[in-house]
């Protein structure tokens, strides 16, 4: 298949499925004593592949740090979920529902492989933004990151067609959360099809395109990106 490309693009909507922000560097700006209270304050919590992490409308009593693994960020739907985006290991997990007045999950996640977290309690956490500024405006640049990925986020699936959804995921995969060319994919067919708002059959067919063309080349959940250039132009104008 033969690609027709249409300019559609919009800067900064690329690899809309997960922030790129280093998370983890939020933490070397603490002082000893202040790290030692937060880890006083944290619990360590091992999830099973597909085990709910923080649950839409559950009490939010912690903020979330994924140490290891993969998980996605959701609005349940009566019919099929809304994938905000995926977090790889490293990374803050519901911090947009710590706002004043609300003390709740405003979205599920959950794993898509063995993970492992860091619970902080809530309070010790908002106490650490009010004591350290340092600290306090790392996570403004997180949060402002994380609405920038999903206003891309947004774009992509309300402007951007199949062919181009598929291949943002695709470069997301590889450049953002594998790293690598070449990737194990524990994403279910129809984890695919949320995160790019298609059916199971359209990513499907997509797929079998792209291999077709050389583009990528797949060997059961193992895919390799052959032609990341061309899948860009794709993404970008597909």
């Amino acid at each position: 298949m033969k690609y027709k490309y249409v300019n559609m693009s919009m800067p900064g909507s690329s690899n809309s499925c997960v922030v790129e922000n280093k998370h983890m560097e939020c933490f070397d700006v603490l002082t000893e004593a202040e790290k030692e209270h937060l880890e006083k304050n944290t619990i360590r919590i091992v999830y099973k592949k597909g085990e709910v992490i923080a649950k839409q409308g559950s009490f939010a009593s912690h903020v979330i740090f994924l140490e290891k693994g993969l998980v996605k960020v959701y609005i349940g739907g009566t019919s099929k979920d809304l994938i905000l985006k995926i977090i790889p290991a490293n990374h803050f997990i519901g911090l947009s529902s710590i706002y004043e007045g609300n003390n709740a999950f405003i979205y599920s996640a959950s794993t898509y492989i063995d993970s492992e977290a860091r619970l902080i309690d809530l309070s010790v956490f908002k106490q650490l933004l009010m004591s350290n500024p340092e600290f306090a405006f790392k996570m403004f640049n997180i949060q402002n990151e994380n609405a920038a990925q999903v206003y891309g986020r947004f774009y992509c699936l309300t402007r951007k067609q199949s062919a181009g959804l598929v291949a943002d995921l695709l470069i997301c995969l590889s450049d953002r959360v594998f790293k690598t060319k070449s990737f194990l994919l524990p994403i279910s067919r129809n984890d695919l099809a949320d995160l790019t708002g298609l059916s199971v059959e359209s990513v499907m067919r997509i797929m079998k395109d792209f291999k077709d063309d050389g583009i990528i080349s797949t060997k059961g959940k193992q895919i390799s990106v052959l032609e990341p250039d061309l899948l860009l132009k794709i993404s970008k104008f597909g």
